[in-house]
């Protein structure tokens, strides 16, 4: 009886593996690439033809290889990279499976030339189909060059499932630009049917993403750099008005490896989850530098996914190293480019800013203060001791924060307040503004379990649900540390005697039906941290002022205060900008005087 088992032929098994690594022409392209710069090349060039089907092209200047390695090159699981099984366990080379050329090579028309440093000649190799037809030397510069011709020629069946020449085109230039993206210090060419698309010179990362990106993305990003316990996260990461409506400029590297990992993503987006609406995505070149032996790279034969040893504590790291630059606002204290006039000009232009500014103060008209709504929403001022105060007046003031220090000339709809910074307008939103100080000065007060509660002079008895009694009393300890003062009332009543003292001016049993209502939406897949801020966002929006509300000049001064005490001041809770900037450029050409 003939044997049901068999061993699969050579070129049927190289077939599989390429159905593994080689997807479309940018998966070739990556994997050439690597193995460039895993080479120690300084240069690459990349060309392409037909979005890569007909012809795909990698020259480099790295070590190149000797007639012997090139010809070990085309064998499967034949590599330099790796030589025993502890390797795996500290990868630091881009490519170490030793399956990338045997499997493009299997399914193309491939022509491997390469020198090695020192050396007088060059080896060619010329295969077709994963089968050697010719080697002989070759004279050529020090480096590897790779010609990829007729991908999937072989295998039509995975040749249909190619897109059309333009779309894999813009894969191929999205996966040159992730690698170069990856190595700032290694210059880059990309060529599409003889047109050159990009040419990157070496320099550092800021010019490597403004060449790749454009000059209006990288004046957006701000350098991210910290290190702690052996882990360490550096690049470049965008103010929230730089956001995309998907991840597609989300550049996130583990090692230098471009990675699209979950665990990085959801970090990333935890940390803006503050700064951003649902649905928006920041933009980001980050690089997360972790021990070869913290990461498993070996997890998909792309390369794309990773595993960390220590998940929660990498996504920790990511998430307070990005909110310690979020929470500095370094794009609000970016000082703008100011043209400098002659002193006489300056001398005039200065008194008729100051003339203007005394014009719009004029205007305000007079409003009652609102005590209440100052005492629930700012601290109070704290009494200075006599023996004290002579110090602290002889003490030098401090400086100005970036709102306090703001020139302010009037409202608009009684909803936005006008500032001056410099030769800029601002535009502040007056609820978003309120809003971030409410919620930030709760979550401060949260966290410390002192949140001020008020006792209600006729207690309210309401009525729940039994899934509503259900969560109220799995969350009983949560909503005892908001300030709400509830008692069993029998069955599924409640008698709410207290309340949070910022509700006060609030339909604050509408706000605690509303917590409950999000309570039962939210659920056990969100985190507690996660649920206790968004309940602490729906506090602090039904505290302040909504729609038009006039302030007087000394609740202005204390909103722009308060704001200047607080973290990520230029965003609310939900992600909406609290100001707008408007460039002294930006009018002149609206009056044609640019």
């Amino acid at each position: 009886m003939s044997s049901r088992v068999r061993i699969l032929p050579e070129n049927l098994t190289n077939k599989i593996a390429a159905g593994e690594v080689v997807e479309r022409p940018a998966s070739v392209i990556k994997e050439l690439v690597e193995n460039a710069l895993d080479a120690g090349a300084s240069e690459i060039v990349v060309e392409f033809q037909d979005g890569g089907k007909r012809l795909i092209k990698v020259s480099d200047n790295g070590f190149g290889m000797s007639r012997e390695d090139a010809l070990l090159a085309l064998e499967r699981h034949a590599t330099s990279k790796i030589t025993s099984d502890d390797d795996l366990l500290s990868i630091s080379t881009l490519g170490f499976r030793g399956e990338a050329l045997p499997s493009i090579a299997s399914v193309s028309r491939c022509r491997l030339s390469s020198r090695e440093k020192g050396t007088i000649e060059g080896t060619e190799i010329y295969g077709e189909g994963g089968k050697i037809k010719e080697v002989k030397a070759c004279g050529m510069a020090e480096g590897t060059v790779l010609e990829i011709r007729n991908l999937f020629f072989n295998t039509p069946a995975r040749l249909k499932f190619l897109k059309s020449k333009e779309t894999e085109a813009g894969h191929v230039a999205d996966q040159v630009t992730r690698l170069a993206l990856s190595r700032p210090d290694v210059r880059f060419s990309c060529v599409s049917d003889e047109r050159i698309l990009f040419r990157a010179l070496d320099g550092d990362l800021v010019e490597r993403v403004a060449s790749l990106l454009g000059r209006s993305v990288s004046s957006g990003l701000f350098p991210v750099n910290r290190q702690d316990n052996g882990l360490q996260l550096s690049g470049l990461a965008g103010q929230p008005e730089c956001s995309r409506s998907a991840a597609s400029h989300l550049y996130t590297f583990v090692n230098g490896r471009f990675v699209r990992d979950k665990v990085f993503h959801h970090a990333v987006l935890q940390a803006y989850r503050r700064f951003l609406e649902r649905g928006r995505y920041p933009v980001a070149v980050l690089f997360l530098a972790v021990p070869a032996g913290d990461v498993d790279v070996n997890v998909h034969p792309t390369k794309h996914e990773v595993r960390f040893r220590e998940q929660s504590a990498v996504h920790d790291f990511i998430v307070s190293s990005l909110e310690e630059m979020l929470q500095s606002t370094p794009w609000m204290r970016k000082s703008p480019a100011v043209e400098v006039l002659p002193d006489v000009a300056r001398g005039a232009q200065s008194e008729r800013r100051v003339e203007s500014v005394r014009e719009a103060l004029g205007n305000y008209r007079p409003v009652p203060a609102r005590e209440k709504f100052q005492e629930a929403l700012f601290r109070p001022k704290r009494t200075i001791p006599e023996s004290k105060q002579a110090a602290e007046e002889t003490a030098p003031a401090p400086e100005p924060g970036f709102f306090s220090s703001l020139t302010v000339l009037g409202r608009y709809l009684d909803e936005y307040l006008l500032c001056q910074d410099g030769e800029d307008l601002l535009i502040i939103d007056q609820h978003a503004a309120h809003e971030r100080v409410a919620f930030e000065r709760l979550k401060m007060q949260f966290a410390t379990g002192v949140v001020e509660s008020q006792g209600l002079l006729f207690p309210e008895v309401i009525e729940l649900s039994h899934s509503e009694a259900a969560l109220v009393a799995e969350h009983a300890e949560t909503f005892q540390k908001l300030g709400f003062d509830l008692e069993d009332f029998g069955g599924q009543t409640r008698v709410l005697k207290g309340i949070p003292r910022i509700l006060m001016k609030s339909n604050h049993t509408r706000v605690f039906r509303d917590i409950v209502e999000e309570l039962s939406v939210l659920g056990r897949s969100r985190t507690v941290t996660d649920i206790q801020e968004d309940i602490l966002m729906r506090i602090a929006c039904h505290s302040v002022i909504r729609g038009r509300q006039v302030l007087a000049p000394q609740e202005i001064a204390a909103l722009l205060s308060a704001l200047d005490s607080v973290g990520f001041a230029s965003n609310c809770p939900h992600g909406r900008p609290v100001l707008q900037r408007i460039r002294r450029t930006d009018v002149e050409k609206m009056f044609k005087r640019g």
